[in-house]
């Protein structure tokens, strides 16, 4: 079974939903280099992981969360994945927190040579100082959701593709 003979909606309950294909539905595996990402998990992505990176940018469903099966894993499109998603960009080394250096990092690969590396150096300054709660000079995921809450997510990380 290839990718042509599984259906939209397959593709969609099993990826989106955070489901596992099997190797007869995932079809053949065309690797791409993510060496340009923050902090790739290996420098090659396959097609299903792709496809998983891009369901975190799914738009929210407008449907009552009181609906979905408590049982189900949460979808990968919602609020606190795509969190979830934000944040590991910028913990680059992967230890909870995001340190002045990682948000520099990241800040740095954003904006490019558009903005000055004091002007950089400012805005990592005052980000972490203004979400770092506990006072341990990073942001932990918590601070992190804390610092968005009001920030309509949902939205932001949003791509509207296909309907």
């Amino acid at each position: 079974m290839g990718e042509a003979s599984l259906g939209v909606g397959r593709w969609r309950e099993k990826l989106v939903g955070g489901g596992e294909l099997t190797e007869a539905e995932e079809g053949p595996r065309r690797p791409l280099p993510l060496s340009h990402l923050p902090h790739p998990r290996s420098l090659r992505l396959d097609f299903p992981g792709f496809v998983r990176v891009l369901a975190h940018f799914r738009p929210v469903d407008d449907e009552d969360p009181g609906m979905r099966d408590p049982d189900d894993p949460e979808p990968l499109n919602s609020r606190m994945n795509k969190l979830r998603f934000a944040f590991q960009l910028y913990d680059q080394d992967r230890d909870g927190k995001i340190s002045r250096h990682e948000m520099l990092q990241v800040l740095r690969l954003m904006v490019g040579v558009q903005v000055t590396e004091e002007q950089l150096e400012s805005i990592a300054d005052r980000t972490v100082q203004e979400a770092d709660e506990d006072g341990d000079g990073a942001v932990s995921f918590l601070e992190f959701t804390k610092t968005l809450e009001k920030m309509d997510v949902e939205q932001k990380m949003s791509i509207r593709i296909l309907k």
